[in-house]
């Protein structure tokens, strides 16, 4: 499985939303599944999927699916 594959499992599982609504462009807050209780299930996710511990700062600034990109890559997790 590749890593975006992995990603876009991983925004289904936590989110629980279909895996055709994970795109770049979803940001959180904009769909009613995306709401802080749901952003803290889907960073415990991402950690486990991707074997990273995300600092305080990634977990606030991760807003949308392209930034989970963005965070995950300081990471050393490619795309």
């Amino acid at each position: 499985m590749s890593n975006q594959e992995k990603l876009v499992q991983a925004f289904s599982d936590a989110l629980g939303i279909a895996q055709d609504l994970v795109q770049d462009t979803l940001e959180y807050n904009t769909i009613k599944e995306w709401d802080s209780t749901a952003h803290m299930v889907l960073i415990s996710e991402l950690e486990t999927v991707f074997d990273v511990m995300l600092d305080t700062d990634d977990i606030i600034d991760m807003s949308s699916v392209a930034k989970a990109k963005s965070i995950l890559g300081k990471y050393d997790v490619t795309f």
